[in-house]
C-alpha cells in the first residue's frame, strides 16, 4: 500500500487494523495515515492511507490506488460473512487490489472474479503432529485451546499451580487486555497461554506447540466439531516464520481428551483443506423507504451462483424485533429507516443475544429519534462504566458496555460534543483493561514462591535450586531470578521480605550452579568474544586484559562476576579463556618480538629506543619521531631482521599493518583508535585517522603504501641526474590517490613541485610537464646545554650521554 499514492486495507480485527496504522505512520508520518474502526477515529485532514476494519472500510474502494481486504476467507463467516464478500466483490482499487486469505477461497475468487491473479505463500515451517500430552508434560512455549470461558479459567488455574501461571486470552477481552496478556506470554514471564478460538487470527505468537483442550465448540446454532481448516488455522499458531511447531491434544483438562482422526492430522500437516463451497451475501445497498421494504431487500437471496443469503445476523434480529413493536411503527420516511437501521447495526459487545441487544437499541433510538444524544447523557453513562473495581467477570461486562458507548461516540450523527466523549470513552476503556490484565495475572500467574516457601518452611536451604535452559534459577519449577552469565538477578517484582529470601535460597545453590556454568564455558569457548579489551560471554565482560601489562600479550584478569565461582572451577575458566586469547591474539606475534628485542641489552640503547617507540605506536612511528639521526648504521641490519623497514616517511613493520594484526590490536583494547576493516591502501578522508595511516591532503594512504610512491619518486630523481626532473602520477593515481593528494604526500617528503606552463587558447600539441625538485630537510641545530656549576650534584650528569 505504502507505494501507491493512497491506498485502503479492511482488517477483521480492530487489533490489527491499530497494529498496522502504527506501522504505517511509522513510514508515512501521522497526517497522512487514518485509522477507521467501530469504536476509534483517528482521521487527518489530509489521510491518504487507510487503516479501517472490514466493516469501516469504503465500500467501493473509496477511490484509492491500493485496496485490499484481509483474511477474505471470512465470507463464510456466518456473522460477518455479508460483510467480507460484499468488500470482495466491489472495494476495488484504482490501480491495485489484493485480496489475502486462505488458499480454501481461490475456488470462489476464480469462479466471482474470473480475471484474478492467483499467488500463492508456501508456510516455511512445519506443523508436527504431538499425540496427547498431559498438563504435566506440556512443554514450555505452549498454548492450550479451549471452547469455554470455564474450560480456560480451569486450566490456568491447574498451570499456575503447577508450572507458575498462564496468559488467558479470549475473544470477550479488550484489544488493550489482550494485548497486554500476549506481552505476558511473549516476555517470558509465563511459559504457558491458555486461550479460545481467539487465538486463531490476528495473534503472532512465539509458540512452539499448540494443545487442544477440545474439538468442539458452539457456533450460535449448535454444538459441533470444528473442520480441518479451522484447527489448522489455530494450531498454525506453533512455529512461524522458519520455526517449525507441534500441535497435540491435552488430556487431564475435564472430561474425555479429544482425538484427531488420521484425516484430519493429514490435512492440518499437508495444509490439505476442502475448499469454500460458497460465500454469505447480503444485500449491501438496500431500499429505506419503510422498514417492510428494508427488511425484504436484506432476505433477497442473491442472484450469482456461488453466493448463498447469509444467516439472520444480529443485527437484522434487532430489526426485525423492534419493526414488530410500537416503536417500529412510528418509524417513517427514508431518513428515519436509514438511521434507525444504523441504530440496529450498533455491535452487540455484550454478546447478550437478540432480545437484550434489542432493548438496549431501543432505549438508544428513543434519545437519537429526536436528534443527537446530549454530552451530559453520554458523559453520565460512561461515567458509570468507570469503576475499575470487580472480578473477572464484571469487568469484562463493563469493558464490553464501554465498548459499545465507544462505537456510539464514535458516530458523526448521534452524539454532541463526538471528541470529547469518544476521549472519555478511550480512557476509560483503558482503565477498565489494566484492572483487568491486572485481575487476570493475579489470579492465573503466580509470581511469588510465598505458598511453596510456608510450605517448606523458612529454612532456605530446604528450596530445590536449578538452572533452566534459558538461564532462569527455578525452585521447584517456580522462577526466583536468572543467571545473567555469572551474576544472580532476583525478580525485580519481588517484596523486600521475598527478595531476601529469594536470595538467600539462590545463594546456597551459585557456587554449584556457577561451577556448572564456568565448566560449560571452559569447554566451549567458541561462546567468547574479545571487545576493546573485554572477555564477554553474552554479551557479559568476564575477564578483561590488563592494560598495564606488555602490549603484545597483556596479563587476563578476572571480573568481580567471577569471584562467587569456586576456586578450581575459576582457574581452569580463566586457563581456558588464556588459551583461546592465545588463538585469536596469534597475529600480534610480531609485535612481541618487536617488544623482546627491546628488552635486549645486547641490541644497543639506539635501537632499543626505536624499538620502543615501534612498540608504543603499535608498529609505526614517524621518522621526524623515531630518532633515526641517533641510530648507527651497523644497528640497522639488526632491526631490518626483525622486520623493520625504514621509510621515507615512517618506520613501520609491514606485518602489524595486516587487518588480522590490526582487527587483533583494536579487539584487546592496545590500540582504540578506529581501524580500516580491510585496511585498504587509500581512505576517503584524513579525519579522525586510523593506525597506520597518514594523511596526504584531503586523504589518507597507508604507511606502506605512501613509502613506495616516495621511493619510487626517489628512484626517478636518481635516474634523472639533474636538479628539475619528471614524475609519472600513474602509481598514485592506481592506489587511489588523487594528483592533489599526491603533490601533498610527496612534499611531505621533500619534494617541491612547478607545474608546467598551459598551454595559451588554440594552440596546439602537448602541454609542458610538471618539473619537480627535491630538497633534503633541514635538521634544526642542538640546543647548547645549559651551564652547571662545577662541583654541583648535576655537574656529574652533565657529562652522560643521552
Amino acid at each position: 500500500m505504502c507505494g501507491h499514492s493512497s491506498g485502503a486495507i479492511g482488517f477483521p480485527l480492530r487489533l490489527l487494523a491499530r497494529e498496522v496504522y502504527d506501522r504505517v505512520v511509522a513510514i508515512k508520518g501521522e497526517q497522512a495515515v487514518a485509522l477507521i474502526t467501530g469504536e476509534e477515529r483517528i482521521e487527518p485532514k489530509d489521510a491518504r492511507y487507510f487503516c479501517c476494519t472490514a466493516e469501516a472500510m469504503p465500500r467501493l474502494g473509496g477511490g484509492h490506488a491500493f485496496v485490499a481486504l484481509d483474511e477474505a476467507q471470512l465470507g463464510a463467516d456466518r456473522e460477518r460473512g455479508h460483510i467480507f464478500t460484499d468488500r470482495l466483490l466491489n472495494a476495488r482499487g484504482r490501480e491495485e487490489t489484493m485480496l489475502l486469505g486462505s488458499s480454501t477461497l481461490e475456488p470462489m475468487v476464480r469462479a466471482l472474479i474470473p480475471k484474478a491473479e492467483i499467488v500463492t505463500r508456501p508456510r516455511f515451517s512445519t506443523l508436527t503432529y504431538a499425540g496427547t500430552a498431559k498438563l504435566s508434560r506440556l512443554p514450555p512455549r505452549s498454548a492450550v485451546v479451549a471452547f469455554s470461558a470455564e474450560q480456560v479459567y480451569a486450566v490456568a488455574e491447574m498451570l499456575r499451580r503447577f508450572r507458575g501461571g498462564a496468559a488467558v486470552v479470549m475473544g470477550g477481552l479488550s484489544p488493550e487486555t489482550r494485548n497486554r496478556q500476549v506481552a505476558l506470554f511473549q516476555s517470558g514471564e509465563v511459559d504457558y497461554i491458555v486461550a479460545t478460538d481467539a487465538i486463531g487470527m490476528g495473534l503472532n505468537l512465539d509458540v512452539r506447540h499448540v494443545a487442544f483442550a477440545g474439538l468442539t465448540k458452539f457456533d450460535g446454532v449448535r454444538q459441533r466439531r470444528l473442520s480441518p481448516a479451522e484447527m489448522a488455522q489455530i494450531a498454525g499458531r506453533a512455529g512461524r516464520h522458519q520455526t517449525d511447531g507441534s500441535f497435540g491434544a491435552l488430556a487431564g483438562a475435564g472430561g474425555k481428551a479429544p482425538e484427531f482422526t488420521d484425516e484430519e492430522v493429514y490435512a492440518i500437516e499437508e495444509h490439505r483443506f476442502a475448499p469454500i463451497p460458497a460465500l454469505y451475501w447480503r444485500e449491501a445497498e438496500p431500499r429505506f423507504d419503510s422498514l417492510a421494504t428494508l427488511i425484504a431487500d436484506l432476505d433477497a437471496p442473491p442472484a450469482e451462483p456461488g453466493l448463498v443469503r447469509a444467516p439472520e445476523a444480529i443485527d437484522l434480529a434487532v430489526l426485525r424485533r423492534l419493526a414488530e413493536d410500537p416503536l417500529g411503527a412510528e418509524v417513517r420516511g427514508p431518513a428515519q429507516v436509514r438511521r434507525f437501521w444504523e441504530a440496529c447495526s450498533l455491535p452487540d459487545f455484550r454478546q447478550s443475544g437478540a432480545d437484550t441487544h434489542a432493548r438496549f437499541v431501543a432505549r438508544l433510538w428513543q434519545d437519537l429519534r429526536g436528534g443527537q444524544l446530549g454530552a451530559d447523557y453520554v458523559a453520565a453513562r460512561i461515567a458509570e462504566l468507570d469503576r475499575p473495581q470487580g472480578d473477572i467477570d464484571t469487568l469484562q461486562g463493563r469493558i464490553a458496555a464501554i465498548r459499545s458507548w465507544a462505537y456510539i461516540a464514535q458516530r458523526p450523527d448521534w452524539v454532541l460534543a463526538r471528541d470529547e466523549m469518544a476521549a472519555r470513552a478511550h480512557a476509560v476503556e483503558a482503565r477498565l483493561s489494566d484492572a483487568l490484565h491486572a485481575r487476570l495475572t493475579e489470579r492465573f500467574v503466580n509470581r511469588r514462591t510465598a505458598v511453596l516457601m510456608k510450605s517448606l518452611g523458612t529454612d532456605p536451604a530446604l528450596l530445590p535450586v536449578a538452572l533452566a535452559d534459558d538461564d532462569v534459577v527455578t525452585v521447584e519449577g517456580e522462577a526466583i531470578g536468572h543467571l545473567d552469565v555469572f551474576r544472580f538477578v532476583v525478580d525485580p517484582l519481588a517484596g523486600h521480605a521475598d527478595r531476601r529470601m529469594l536470595l538467600a535460597a539462590a545463594e546456597k545453590a551459585l557456587p554449584r550452579l556457577l561451577a556448572a556454568r564456568a565448566q560449560a564455558v571452559a569447554a566451549d569457548a567458541g561462546g567468547l568474544a574479545l571487545v576493546r579489551g573485554a572477555v564477554r560471554w553474552r554479551g557479559r565482560e568476564i575477564a578483561r586484559l590488563d592494560a598495564s601489562s606488555p602490549a603484545a600479550r597483556p596479563k587476563l584478569l578476572a571480573s568481580r562476576d567471577l569471584t562467587p565461582v569456586p576456586e578450581a572451577d575459576r582457574a581452569a575458566l580463566l586457563a581456558a579463556i588464556d588459551r583461546w586469547l592465545d588463538d585469536r591474539l596469534a597475529p600480534l606475534a610480531p609485535l612481541a618480538r618487536l617488544a623482546a628485542a627491546a628488552r635486549d641489552p645486547a641490541a644497543g640503547s639506539e635501537a632499543r629506543a626505536l624499538l620502543l617507540a615501534l612498540v608504543a605506536g603499535h608498529g609505526t612511528v614517524p621518522r621526524e619521531r623515531a630518532g633515526i639521526e641517533h641510530l648507527p648504521r651497523e644497528q640497522r641490519p639488526f632491526l631490518r631482521r626483525l622486520g623493520v623497514v625504514f621509510g621515507g616517511l615512517d618506520v613501520f613493520a609491514p606485518v602489524l599493518l595486516k587487518p588480522a594484526a590490526r582487527q587483533a590490536l583494536h579487539a584487546a583494547g592496545i590500540d582504540r583508535r578506529p581501524i580500516a576493516a580491510q585496511m585498504p591502501a587509500v581512505l576517503p578522508t584524513a579525519r579522525n585517522l586510523p593506525a597506520g595511516y597518514r594523511p596526504a591532503g584531503a586523504q589518507a594512504i597507508r604507511v606502506d603504501v605512501a613509502d613506495k610512491l616516495v621511493r619510487t619518486a626517489h628512484e626517478a630523481r636518481a635516474n634523472a641526474k639533474a636538479r628539475h626532473f619528471a614524475l609519472d602520477p600513474a602509481l598514485a593515481v592506481s592506489t587511489g590517490l588523487t594528483a592533489e593528494s599526491w603533490v601533498r604526500l610527496l612534499g611531505a617528503a621533500g619534494f617541491k613541485v612547478q607545474h608546467g606552463r598551459r598551454l595559451k587558447a588554440g594552440a596546439l600539441g602537448p602541454p609542458a610537464p610538471d618539473r619537480w625538485t627535491w630538497r633534503p630537510a633541514r635538521r634544526e641545530p642542538a640546543s647548547p646545554r645549559p651551564r652547571v656549576r662545577e662541583g654541583s650534584a648535576f655537574a656529574a650528569l652533565a657529562d652522560l650521554s643521552l
